[in-house]
This record gives structure tokens, sequence and C-alpha cells, in this order.
């Protein structure tokens, strides 16, 4: 949303995010949160590596839960896509620590087209990496967020790594899937212990980067795999993000084969997301097979109560506000 403070989530947020509970949401995952300062997309976004962060989440998260609904949040480093300017403001590409941005960080010294270039990461700032998503999850949880989804999707950190276009390093993370991967399995690790047993741990990845070299979805499926043995409950499976010069063919559920790819026929749970916008269009996703869950976001932002109006439209029987019954059948 763009709309924090030093990383404070505002009352923007809070009527933001509690209207979709009133609408029927199951659940709501709140946007992209750095786990250090320096992972904001800019210096505009949400925040929860520090105590008053977590506490500032805390009344969002019992507002969620108040009307009904269970509450998760997405814990995320953007690397070499941070210190950006946000979407509406008069400049592009990189804010300079002049007005506000920082040094950014990545898997190896290699700019995204039009941004600054990024300081590869040593070994003492992967740990730090390691080390902000695991007590970022510590205070999520303290905060009240019933889910923990991890941001490896949308060319951000994690993603960066993942990908051989973004990751030219020779050590234990880089070279080899199994290397390229080992930071996201290190952090699944790190924050399934800080979770337990009990609070699912959701992984989003973008199944390809659509674009020649680059990360694919027979690769995506393996990480995958790997993410649900080591305690990840849910892939969701995204795509794009990490090139200025990727080619998408975008249609209505453009990525909901992705999903289908990386479930490989029910082993590993996926949700799909990508311009699913009817009530329809998302039972067929689901009984056909090729996901387990349905994630939306411009819907529900056309529609703070496209939840109930997709119950309605297919017949389904769910829980609507008292204030609104009126509006149920008529």
């Amino acid at each position: 949303m763009y709309s924090a403070v030093d990383g404070l989530v505002q009352e923007w947020h809070h009527a933001h995010l509690a209207q979709f509970a009133s609408g029927g949401a199951g659940l709501i995952v709140a946007e992209a949160t750095s786990v250090v300062s320096e992972g904001r997309i800019s210096p505009r976004d949400t925040g929860i590596w520090n105590d008053e962060q977590r506490d500032a989440w805390a009344p969002i998260v019992h507002a969620i839960h108040h009307r009904g609904s269970l509450a998760g949040i997405q814990l995320a480093h953007a690397g070499r896509k941070a210190s950006t300017w946000w979407p509406w403001a008069d400049e592009r590409g990189s804010v300079a620590e002049a007005d506000g941005g920082w040094q950014t960080v990545a898997p190896s010294a290699i700019a995204f087209e039009g941004f600054d270039e990024p300081v590869a990461l040593d070994a003492a700032g992967i740990e730090r990496v390691v080390d902000g998503f695991a007590a970022a999850a510590r205070r999520a949880l303290d905060a009240g967020f019933d889910v923990l989804e991890l941001h490896g999707a949308h060319g951000y950190l994690l993603h960066q790594f993942l990908s051989p276009l973004s990751n030219q390093r020779t050590d234990e993370y880089g070279g080899t899937l199994a290397n390229r991967a080992r930071l996201l399995l290190r952090i699944i690790d790190e924050v399934r212990a800080v979770a337990g047993d009990g609070v699912p741990v959701f992984v989003r990845i973008s199944a390809t980067d659509h674009a020649d070299g680059g990360f694919t979805p027979e690769e995506a499926a393996q990480v995958a795999e790997w993410a649900i043995e080591h305690g990840a409950d849910l892939i969701d499976v995204s795509s794009g993000g990490l090139v200025a010069h990727q080619r998408i063919d975008v249609h209505p559920g453009y990525q909901v084969p992705l999903a289908a790819t990386v479930r490989r026929s029910g082993r590993v749970p996926v949700s799909a997301v990508g311009l699913i916008t009817a009530a329809e269009q998302a039972e067929q996703v689901l009984s056909e097979g090729a996901a387990d869950a349905i994630f939306a976001g411009r819907e529900w932002l056309r529609d703070p109560h496209f939840g109930l109006r997709a119950a309605h439209e297919l017949g389904a029987e769910t829980d609507w506000p008292p204030q609104y019954l009126r509006a149920r059948w008529r």
C-alpha cells in the first residue's frame, strides 16, 4: 500500500485490511512487510523489524479476528529491488540516500534494470537476512497473526537467489539449484522452528522468470517439494518480476497452469493467483484440481465484499455480518 511511516502501519492499513474480513474473506494476508529496514521496496513500506512495528500491527490483527477472519502476514526482503520510489511518486527508479534511500543488497552485484547496483551479500550479510526473517516471524506471532508467508517471488531477495539471472555466486549459495535454494530453505527451517507445529507457513514463489535462462517451472516444482520437506505447508504460486525484459502473456487465470505444474498431482499443496476475478472461475480452478486454494488481490480491491458476493453467486452458505443481511438475497 506504500502508506507506512518508518515501517509503521497507519490508520489506512487498519481500514484497508479490516474491510475484507467484513466482506467474507477466510484469510487476509497483509502486504509484503520487510524483516529488516533495508529490505523495504520503498521508504513507505511496512516493516516488522522492531517491537514498535509489532505493536502497531496488533490492533489490525484484532480487528480482522473480531470480524471472523484469519490474519496472515507476508514476510519479505526486496534485495536489489529495494529503496525505490512508490508507484505514484513523481520520480522512478532508486531513491538516493539524500532522499531517504539506502544501499541495496543482492546475491550478486547485478542491478535490476534502471535501478542502482546492489552490494553482493557476504556470509555475515546472509546471516543477518536469516536472523531477520526468524525475528520477524516471532514478532508477527506475538502480534497475533495466524499465518506466516515467506515472499520468495516477484524478483525480491529470495527469488533473486533462486534465479541464475540474478545469482552468479560461486559459493554454497550459487550454481546448482540446490545451492540457489539454500537460503530459502534455511529460512523456512528457522521460521518453522519459531512457529512450532501449529502455525501454517506458506511460501510464495515465482514459478518462472518469463525470460530465457531464468528460473523455470520444473525448477520451481523441485524447490516447492524441498520447501514442503523443510516444513512449509503451502506454496503460493505466482510468476515473473525478476527482470524488466520479461515477456508475459497476461490473460484471465494465466498463472493457474504454473500452480498445476508445481502441485505435481497433489503432492505439493498450492494456491493459484493471477487475474482470478470471478466466483465460477475460482471454483473451476479448485474443482479441476489445478490448485488447493485461491489467493486474489485485484478483485478484492475492486470489491472488498467479493467473498460474500462469490458465495451468493455459487449458492454457498457463508456467514454474513448481521449488519449486511438485508443485502443477502435482493
